[in-house]
């Protein structure tokens, strides 16, 4: 294993040149991937529809084409589904992300072409190693096995020669040899549909291997690992795997479990953390610098055209949108990509926020439809992500799961935000948490603050402590473990509230 990590590592550093290029020439590399997809669009119906052959500019681009949610380009993705070929991409489409989103009960079926698997899901694979071994020259991560906690794969529901599932599970099934040689557990285990049939299996078999890394989302991370201590009775996972040295993680902000990781789950120095932006629609962006936590690099060249919102225009069909070179630091946009896998001005659901121009590097602030402004408060994911992490600060605690929403003004009572909170380690003192909450939540958001102000509109936040499991449960309830699900974090109603109160009363 040792010639093959010398290997593998020597030809991941060959990747760095083109990624150093790309980072010192943003707008030319976007440009290329523009032209480049307009071509191909050509010979789409969609094309046809909006004039693709007109198009010489990006401002031409702009002003023909709308801006699209998924709602709006389903009944493009429904027939592409069903077989009819060049709808949205003039090649053969075999495989679908299914992603539910935390928003809509409504499965999303986003295309994945050949292009879009080679040239951004499997690159960003490629590049977030090669970046990796650039930060850790020694590492020998490639002597043990990756061990990757994603999806299952289904038939297309429409019938058609064609497969649907978690990207995650799409891309395992389309690795290189090379790439299923160093990676656990084995693609039939990986893929299994039953999610908790599948824990417990991959417990079994990682608990016996050499894992030297994990690849996803933290929160399901962390319930593997208990079952692996539960079956193994050690009290530490560093004693399961003692060559341990890389987490990879995305999908939900890693800042309030930051602390659970580094000092209890693997509670050494040698363990290094890499933050990634991948979603269904494409990989798009890499912790570069592990020392900038929490940024990561734009990764411009994957076949996908980026376009940044302002947040007050982002329910435009034409708002005023931003390319890579237009954008400034420190605000918040909504992101809209154009991509080798068929979509089209498309509203990915995220927003934004870059922390430093050449290179380009960004923090994902939160959700366009993740927020809380029932009284002109405006609290987004990142205030709110940022007001727990300090709670936890201040008082020792190690947050496992939170959802928020509001409470409404009724009978003259003033109203409040209402928190559902699940915690590994309990705050030493919970009254000083909720009041470091929302101290912190005035002290990062003025228009919080403003609601604040002598309880004027809104009181102090109403929080219930939840038990262990909770979270779990309510997830597994609404069909939700495993693979893309996350627990929405903010939503301006009481729609997560309610349901998930339900769960505590029914244990009681």
């Amino acid at each position: 294993m040792t010639f093959l990590n010398t290997t593998l590592k020597w030809l991941l550093q060959r990747r760095i040149p083109r990624i150093e290029a790309m980072m010192k020439h943003p707008g030319a590399v976007q440009q290329t991937v523009f032209t480049q997809l307009i071509r191909s669009g050509r010979r789409t119906e969609w094309g046809q529809k909006y004039g693709y052959k007109s198009i010489q500019t990006i401002a031409d681009f702009q002003q023909q084409v709308p801006v699209s949610s998924y709602e709006e380009l389903f009944p493009y993705i429904e027939r592409v589904m069903k077989g009819e070929p060049k709808v949205l991409w003039p090649s053969p489409v075999r495989w679908f992300s299914k992603s539910s989103g935390t928003t809509n009960a409504r499965s999303k079926f986003i295309p994945v072409t050949t292009e879009s698997l080679d040239e951004s899901h499997l690159k960003g694979g490629k590049d977030m190693m090669a970046l990796y071994i650039a930060n850790n020259p020694e590492s020998r991560t490639f002597e043990g096995k990756g061990l990757s906690i994603g999806g299952s794969l289904h038939a297309n529901p429409y019938g058609a020669n064609s497969a649907a599932g978690d990207v995650s599970a799409v891309v395992m099934k389309n690795l290189p040899s090379w790439a299923q040689f160093i990676r656990t557990p084995s693609l039939e285990v990986a893929l299994m549909d039953e999610w908790e049939a599948k824990l417990e299996r991959m417990a079994e078999i990682t608990s016996q291997e050499n894992v030297t890394s994990l690849l996803g989302a933290p929160t399901w991370g962390l319930v593997l690992i208990d079952k692996i201590l539960a079956r193994t009775g050690k009290s530490n996972i560093l004693e399961v795997w003692p060559n341990f040295e890389l987490l990879v993680h995305g999908a939900v902000n890693f800042q309030p479990y930051r602390d659970l990781f580094q000092h209890h789950v693997f509670p050494a120095k040698t363990v290094h953390y890499q933050e990634v932006y991948n979603a269904s629609e494409g990989f798009f962006a890499i912790q570069d610098d592990l020392t900038r936590v929490g940024e990561m690099l734009l990764m411009l060249d994957y076949g996908i055209f980026y376009e940044f919102v302002p947040i007050h225009e982002a329910d435009q069909p034409f708002p005023k949108a931003l390319t890579i070179e237009e954008v400034e630091l420190d605000k918040n946009y909504a992101l809209i990509v154009s991509t080798n896998g068929g979509l089209w001005r498309y509203k990915v659901g995220d927003t934004v926020r870059f922390t430093s121009l050449y290179p380009h590097r960004l923090k994902v602030s939160g959700r366009t439809k993740h927020f809380i402004n029932a009284f002109g408060e405006e609290v987004i994911v990142e205030n709110a992500e940022a007001a727990i992490t300090w709670a936890c600060e201040a008082t020792g605690a190690v947050m496992a799961e939170y959802t928020a929403g509001p409470v409404y003004m009724s009978n003259g009572a003033n109203g409040c935000h209402e928190w559902v909170i699940e915690f590994t380690q309990r705050p030493d003192n919970q009254q000083r948490f909720n009041q470091v909450l929302d101290e912190s939540l005035r002290k990062i958001n003025s228009d919080y603050d403003a609601k604040r102000y002598n309880d004027i509109v809104l009181k102090r936040p109403r929080i219930h402590v939840v038990p262990r499991g909770t979270f779990y449960t309510w997830m597994k309830q609404r069909g939700k473990l495993g693979g893309q699900h996350k627990v929405p974090r903010l939503a301006n109603s009481r729609e997560y509230l309610d349901d998930i109160l339900k769960v505590v009363m029914s244990d009681k």
